[in-house]
């Protein structure tokens, strides 16, 4: 039986795209936000809203002990964390289950041994995933890390055991850069994930950067939902993800394929995740980690299967088997996902919080946008600069790659600088429509796609223009719903369906 009420403990476009998926299952939902989202665009699809304190996210999204007593409150049977903040904190998790609350993820346990690098690699190894070259135990001795470098060979990778997001690692290219590289990965996870501990592993130069999404039931059964290509990455973040990958075939697939599902199995998952590799140019592959959560990039998958996975992530949590098997998963077309940050491409992508001023998403046959931007909308400086997916589906991956350029070309984000721009780039390059990529690609290019200020919102203002002129001869207003200082006013609070505490405490 699936559940009554869910409380979705995060933020903007993922927080949405939860509730959303809620609603088309006929179950409530519970939206909480801080006081910089008190206009936030998901309280107004909720069907009740509650501040949970300060904009600093240890003060609200990252408050355990707030968040529990507010689903308590609403008798939330189950909390869905999205990705980020408390996505794969297995405190937060094991709060969850001490408290007779669903997580909308896997266990605790499996939380803690996955985000646990070094023990992630040690779980998967036993089921004969194969495994980058690399030390099996944190190492503390800078002398020790020096040793074990010579030996794997230069360059090598310095990485956190515990964290992500290319935070806490450092490449070593010759042995008196590892001093400096030691201190710094360790000052960044300690900083980041509260823990300092390192390992070192040896570095791929070129490799692709492949993932496979997993999904997995209480009965047992684990299957994959085939890859999605990442490799179009600045500073280990990723910026364009596609499905299927350029490089992959269909025996490639099931190899890889069957990997992911034996590494799930190995750590006992249950719930929706990722396993990544790394695959070489010739064609080597290699466990990288897994991602115990949905991922950003979700949506891509979605639309080459035809799965709602957020959905799959709700009712396997409720209990519900897999209603189908790994024969039934078919890949149909190609799918592009292009993470639209607020961070300005010409200053070093510098974050650029501000109010947008003008919006206008693009549309048409393929396209999608995950978003919870709306003209007015003021995008806070406490939180990720992450505003926007923007994915396209077409029957090829040249159709795909022509139909993200047009709608890149098509959407309108004004107030505030966003890497548009630098997405229409890559997607102008000849290496990358040829599908020769690589982890390092934008690194190697970024001299020819460099970008020219002057030009780059020709099209953008021409269109702009349009459609103002449109609405000044039509006099339409825009649907900007009203605000009042004490509470969120939406179509939902006026029909009934809606509820807001408006006091922080």
């Amino acid at each position: 039986m699936l559940f009554e009420k869910v409380l979705v403990a995060n933020r903007g476009e993922i927080a949405l795209r939860i509730v959303r998926a809620c609603r088309e299952l006929g179950i409530r939902t519970v939206a909480i936000y801080s006081e910089a989202d008190r206009n936030s665009l998901h309280l107004r699809y909720a069907d009740e809203a509650y501040c949970i304190g300060s904009p600093q996210p240890n003060e609200s999204y990252l408050n355990i002990k707030k968040i529990l007593e507010i689903a308590k409150k609403t008798s939330a049977d189950a909390i869905h964390p999205g990705y980020g903040f408390l996505a794969q904190n297995p405190a937060f998790a094991e709060a969850c289950e001490n408290n007779k609350i669903v997580f909308i993820g896997p266990s605790s346990a499996t939380l803690r041994k996955m985000g646990n690098k070094i023990a992630a690699r040690t779980t998967v190894a036993k089921a004969n995933v194969p495994l980058i070259p690399g030390t099996a135990e944190p190492i503390a001795d800078e002398k020790e890390i020096a040793q074990v470098a010579e030996n794997l060979g230069f360059p090598v990778l310095i990485k956190a055991v515990f964290g992500g997001g290319g935070r806490g690692m450092r490449v070593v290219r010759d042995r008196t850069e590892i001093s400096q590289a030691v201190e710094s990965a360790r000052m960044e996870a300690k900083t980041s994930f509260g823990n300092s501990r390192l390992y070192v592993e040896k570095m791929l130069e070129k490799p692709r950067h492949i993932e496979f999404q997993v999904l997995a039931d209480k009965k047992g059964t684990i299957l994959h939902l085939g890859e999605r290509e990442c490799s179009i990455q600045r500073r280990y973040q990723k910026l364009i993800e596609e499905t299927p990958s350029p490089m992959m075939t269909e025996e490639l697939r099931k190899i890889i394929g069957e990997t992911a599902v034996k590494a799930a199995k190995a750590a006992e998952y249950v719930n929706a995740g990722t396993v990544e590799f790394l695959v070489d140019e010739h064609g080597e592959f290699y466990f990288l980690e897994m991602n115990t959560r949905l991922q950003v990039e979700h949506l891509i998958t979605e639309m080459v299967t035809g799965i709602d996975i957020v959905k799959e992530q709700i009712e396997i949590a409720a209990g519900e088997p897999l209603s189908f098997k790994q024969e039934d998963v078919k890949l149909y077309g190609h799918a592009i996902n292009c993470r639209i940050n607020a961070e300005d491409p010409y200053n070093d992508f510098e974050p650029c919080p501000g109010t947008v001023t003008k919006y206008h998403q693009p549309g048409g046959l393929g396209v999608r946008v995950d978003s919870a931007l709306h003209e007015g909308y003021t995008i806070p400086v406490y939180y990720d600069s992450l505003i926007a997916k923007l994915a396209v589906w077409a029957r090829t991956r040249e159709e795909a790659i022509a139909r993200m350029r047009n709608a890149l070309s098509e959407y309108v984000i004004e107030g505030i600088e966003t890497t548009i721009p630098f997405h229409k780039k890559i997607l102008e390059d000849e290496q990358y429509q040829s599908g020769n990529i690589h982890t390092n690609f934008v690194q190697e290019r970024i001299n020819n796609i460099a970008l020219a200020r002057e030009h780059e919102y020709e099209d953008i203002a021409v269109l702009s223009a349009a459609i103002a002129t449109y609405l000044q001869n039509q006099k339409v207003t825009r649907a900007v719903m009203p605000v009042r200082k004490t509470t969120v006013a939406s179509y939902w609070k006026t029909r009934g369906f809606w509820s807001v505490d408006t006091q922080c405490s």
